[in-house]
């Protein structure tokens, strides 16, 4: 489903697109590295409590929509933790 998934993510919805950001998210970009269709998710966090804007984010209808539409469009790491919707990972560098 990969044509799908980079269709949705061309237009994404503006009412997902505005959680994104009420959620305090900022600078989301989402690689594909083909041919494995590996997904990689990279954003900057500018709230003061991550799980309970993600907890809020879950909550919104619109983006539990919008996920109907990606969520078959992935399988999920087998090692993500219970309650991730992608696998999260540890920062091991960085530079400016």
């Amino acid at each position: 489903m990969i044509e799908t998934y980079k269709r949705l993510h061309a237009a994404v919805w503006p009412d997902v697109l505005a959680q994104i950001k009420t959620s305090n998210i900022r600078n989301y970009t989402i690689f594909l590295r083909e041919p494995e269709n590996l997904l990689f998710g990279y954003w900057e966090y500018h709230g003061s409590d991550f799980d309970a804007d993600m907890a809020e984010m879950a909550k919104d209808p619109r983006t539990q929509d919008w996920w109907t539409h990606t969520d078959p469009c992935q399988s999920p790491l087998a090692t993500r933790k219970d309650g991730e919707q992608w696998a999260m990972m540890e920062e091991v560098f960085h530079t400016d």
